[in-house]
């Protein structure tokens, strides 16, 4: 198993007791993503954590598979399932640099705050345009820690030496907005979901 896999195992149950910290900015950005879902979109989400987005948004679309590294994670997530209120949920286990997804294509691929965490973000943007149908919906947030200077990025290298944090990419808005443009996207949609803590809400579109 390797460290990220390791970290999120263990940080699972805690992770699964915290409340979103700030409601507002968690139902515009789920109001906003909205606006590109309906009814008949098969959807994928990476980076589901305990499933709590999936199932909110699972009304608003005909199907959606939801997936993140940490088996943990997913073994929440699908406890979630058992009042039998989300027939058109399903969880998995795997990244997609495990390859368990090839061959399968989605009207969406979500990624909320997800992309920071991943070592290498081209590579993830590029899996994602593969799975995407054509003019699919890429839509994500993401935090971009490099908007808020070098102390947090310092800070955040040193808890994680210490076990107490997560590999964390320290990314700034055009930075990230030029890698998913990069891998053939175009942009039709930012903002900030809050604007405090840097989190850039992207929706792009397959060219």
């Amino acid at each position: 198993m390797d460290q990220d896999t390791k970290f999120w195992d263990k940080a699972a149950a805690k992770y699964a007791r915290k409340p979103v910290r700030n409601q507002t900015a968690y139902a515009e950005t789920l109001d906003r993503t909205r606006q590109y879902l309906t009814p008949d979109q098969d959807v994928l989400e990476i980076g589901c954590g305990t499933g709590s987005t999936a199932l909110l948004l699972a009304p608003s679309v005909g199907h959606i598979t939801a997936t993140d590294l940490s088996p943990a994670m997913i073994t929440i997530a699908q406890d979630k399932l058992a009042d039998g209120n989300h027939s058109n949920v399903r969880f998995q286990a795997t990244r997609l640099s495990d390859g368990n997804l090839a061959g399968q294509v989605f009207d969406a691929v979500l990624a909320f705050n997800v992309l920071h965490l991943v070592r290498d973000i081209p590579a993830e943007i590029r899996a994602i345009h593969r799975l995407l149908k054509p003019s699919g919906f890429f839509i994500s947030k993401t935090g971009c820690i490099g908007e808020a200077g070098r102390f947090l990025a310092i800070l955040i290298a040193v808890m994680r030496k210490l076990g107490f944090a997560p590999f964390v990419n320290s990314l700034r808005y055009g930075e990230l907005d030029a890698m998913i443009a990069c891998e053939g996207f175009e942009i039709i949609e930012t903002g900030l979901y809050p604007a405090s803590d840097h989190a850039r809400f992207v929706v792009a579109r397959k060219l």
